[in-house]
């Protein structure tokens, strides 16, 4: 079956959100450096960012940084954080054009003015574009963003503005930094390591996952389209069962 064939077929994910791995080994299977990976997981982001649509997905969420990763060396978080700079100076007027939305998540308050500043405008760029919808998350965890939520939200209390018995999973939701996005029908991960490393926990409650050993700059749009057309087989009740077979 090729490629067109899978996409004609499949019922896709609307929202895709993917843990990035895998680049570091990448790296050093190669005798390179391990920002020598990193570089090459972004240019991967470009092509599939471009197989979205073709693939039926409108949202695309990447895990860029996350709040652990600042344990890391101070060169490689350093390069990292000049990496995401060039990124967004390089690929901005490619996302515009192509009519792709993009929106970072995460506590912004540690990362360099440069950068937010840089964020700030690819944000406003393309504010009118809805081809595809690029979330970002960067400097980002699931408990660190329900802190910050939870915080908003007793201020709220506090101040009157929000009745504690009001409080629900749609409140909560909408504290949330993703709060006008789907939540997330499938996660992946690449690079073999089966587990959700703190990244939307409270939004992929119903999330279908798949767990795949290629590493993120190995992560092609054929092996994308594979990875949905997987998807399509999978029975997502949400908690209810299939009424029986008559």
């Amino acid at each position: 079956m090729t490629q067109v064939d899978i996409q004609a077929e499949v019922t896709s994910p609307r929202h895709v959100a993917i843990i990035m791995d895998g680049n570091g080994r990448w790296a050093q299977r190669r005798g390179q450096p391990r920002l020598f990976g990193h570089r090459a997981g972004a240019k991967r982001v470009r092509e599939i960012v471009r197989a979205c649509p073709d693939l039926g997905v409108k949202y695309l969420t990447i895990f860029a940084f996350s709040t652990e990763n600042w344990k890391r060396s101070e060169t490689e978080v350093t390069g990292l954080m000049s990496l995401f700079r060039r990124y967004i100076t390089k690929e901005a007027r490619a996302l515009v054009e192509e009519g792709v939305r993009v929106r970072f998540i995460g506590d912004r308050g540690r990362l360099d003015k440069k950068l937010i500043k840089l964020m700030n405008e690819l944000e406003e760029m393309t504010a009118h574009n809805d081809h595809v919808n690029l979330t970002i998350a960067l400097n980002y965890g699931g408990r660190d963003e329900l802190a910050r939520a939870s915080q908003r939200m007793a201020q709220d209390i506090a101040s009157g503005a929000l009745q504690p018995d009001a409080v629900d999973e749609e409140t909560i939701t909408s504290y949330l930094d993703t709060s006008i996005l789907p939540d997330p029908d499938l996660v992946i991960r690449t690079s073999g390591e089966m587990r959700v490393s703190n990244f939307l926990l409270w939004q992929s409650a119903y999330a279908e996952y798949d767990f795949i050993d290629t590493l993120w700059p190995d992560f092609s749009s054929e092996v994308f389209a594979d990875v949905i057309a997987r998807f399509s087989g999978r029975d997502r009740r949400f908690g209810t069962v299939k009424p029986a077979a008559e």
